[in-house]
């Protein structure tokens, strides 16, 4: 049987034994990003919340993890393994029993804030491990798409284990069944660890507080203007006006901080290579396309009548397509293939997905139907998503690496808000036209809409419901037909935007002459908490 051969590891400890307890906790830590987006209704209705204050809490645990990333390495190197594990899992569990208890909203926010500082700590701490029991490149290779695959299922994971709970507890027992998750892994990856640090141990003089809180109030005030701005009609609104003027303060102070120190929080020399930039640009991109299927979730959830029991079934198919795509493109990055074919061939894939979905969104149709697609999403989805991450890496020297991981993830922050924004806008934008048009033709006595009333009315009076009720339901049921429609063809003319999108995307990456100058080294960087 092996053992545990790294010098973390008690020698006495079999390896199946530091996987099993390795995923125990990073099972639960992930699943903190995908709690709120999985089950946003659930925790609106709890609450009492508006949706984007829901949206928002997890875009608050996002920017800790994002802001938090460069300052917590200093801890990771100061802090023994096991008391640092420790010190993370106690902050976890005691911001998560806050949440749970809690129903006050900025409380919530603090301390979803905490919780995705602790999470980047905790989760610094289980990549280390788990790429140090890896051995050889190809192992390498496969578990940096294992764990980014992971992340691709996360929502569609938290979404299937947390809907049969919800259907008789409340939203924030869902907390408290983090803490119980947490709390064994927690103590055999405690009990298995030897007392050693991970890395030289570093000093902690000097910790660039000043940096870390311009940086994520910088990220706060990004995600709070793309999620509450449409809701506040935008600059109409003061307080629009107020965090857009933060804005331009943070990240002015940020830029002429990081310019003028010897050690910079967040070094913008990564920003010196081309090739970076082309792929903090793609997995922006990669975000927004991904986004899109949320809008595939709400048509299942409003149009089609799932429940979100259904719905997570459904989006099994997502997952599996993630699942064997990811494997496929780690052996792919092994044998160094293209990575230009590799992206084209993702691209492709969230391609057919779009131009399939856009003409089988329609009232009536099968379940399973739509499996296909879904699956096409996920090969799209786990094709792309290490390879990216791997390249941008790869594009800067070896002592940039993690610098180079860190303004990734503010690109993947910034795509994952961008995209909930732009949903929410041209949501809005496109119903209400298509709403206004449907209207003109019923109050033009549109033939067709006519006999669409009168047959809705001859129905209920078929189940002895009195005339002038008949009428009244009548009426209603053509307005809820007009809205379900109008909420169609906004998907339709969304697919279709994202569609051409993606395809110029596809021609730019054929033609672009530099991509494949960068060799993926997957020895020289591990991949960082901010990965995320």
């Amino acid at each position: 049987m092996a053992r545990g051969s790294s010098e973390e590891i008690k020698d006495w400890v079999p390896g199946w034994l530091t996987k099993i307890t390795l995923f125990m906790v990073i099972l639960p830590s992930m699943g903190l990003f995908g709690l709120s987006s999985a089950n946003s209704n659930a925790a609106a209705g709890f609450y009492g919340f508006e949706p984007a204050d829901v949206q928002y809490s997890m875009i608050v645990f996002y920017a800790a993890v994002t802001s938090f990333f460069a300052l917590e390495r200093r801890f990771f190197n100061y802090i023994a393994v096991k008391e640092y594990l420790l010190l993370g899992a106690i902050i976890q569990v005691a911001a998560s029993y806050i949440c749970y208890i809690t129903q006050n909203l900025h409380t919530l926010f603090i301390f979803r804030f905490i919780q995705g500082m602790a999470n980047c700590s905790i989760t610094s701490i289980c990549l280390t491990l788990v790429f140090r029991q890896l051995k050889g490149e190809r192992a390498r290779e496969i578990g940096y798409s294992v764990f980014y695959g992971m992340l691709l299922c996360v929502s569609q994971i938290s979404m299937m284990l947390t809907s049969p709970v919800l259907e008789s507890f409340d939203f924030n027992i869902l907390y408290k069944g983090i803490m119980f998750l947490f709390i064994p892994g927690t103590i055999l990856l405690y009990s298995i660890l030897k007392n050693v640090r991970l890395s030289n141990k570093s000093h902690l003089y000097k910790l660039d507080w000043p940096s870390f809180v311009i940086y994520a109030a910088l990220l706060l005030l990004i995600g709070y203007i793309l999620i509450y701005g449409q809701q506040y009609y935008w600059f109409e609104d003061k307080r629009i006006s107020l965090a857009t003027g933060g804005v331009v303060v943070s990240l002015v102070l940020h830029l002429l901080r990081q310019c003028h120190l010897k050690r910079p929080y967040m070094s913008l020399e990564v920003f010196n290579y081309r090739n970076f930039k082309v792929g903090a640009i793609l997995i922006f991109i990669l975000y927004i396309c991904r986004g899109t299927i949320n809008v595939t979730n709400s048509y299942f959830a409003t149009v089609m009548g799932m429940d979100p029991i259904h719905v997570a079934y459904m989006l099994l198919a997502n997952s599996l397509g993630i699942i064997l795509s990811a494997f496929v493109t780690s052996r792919l990055v092994v044998l160094k293939k293209p990575m230009r074919f590799i992206w084209i061939a993702g691209f492709g894939f969230l391609l057919i997905f779009h131009l399939w979905m856009r003409v089988s969104f329609t009232i009536q149709a099968n379940d399973w139907s739509y499996l296909l697609p879904l699956f096409i999403q996920g090969l799209g989805a786990g094709t792309l998503m290490a390879p990216l991450i791997l390249y941008m890496v790869s594009t800067v020297p070896a002592h940039l690496g993690g610098m180079a991981s860190a303004s990734g993830v503010f690109f993947r922050y910034l795509g994952f808000c961008c995209s909930i924004a732009i949903i929410n806008y041209y949501g809005l934008l496109k119903q209400s036209v298509h709403l206004d048009r449907f209207s003109q033709h019923v109050s033009a006595l549109d033939p067709a809409a006519l006999q669409k009333l009168a047959g809705y009315k001859q129905a209920f009076l078929a189940k002895g419901i009195d005339p002038e009720q008949a009428n009244k339901l009548a009426n209603a049921m053509l307005s809820r037909t007009m809205k379900v429609q109008s909420q169609l063809r906004y998907a339709m003319d969304y697919y279709e935007l994202i569609s051409w999108c993606i395809l110029v995307i596809i021609l730019l990456i054929a033609i672009y002459p530099y991509l494949n100058r960068t060799i993926v080294n997957v020895k020289s960087n591990q991949p960082a908490p901010a990965s995320f």
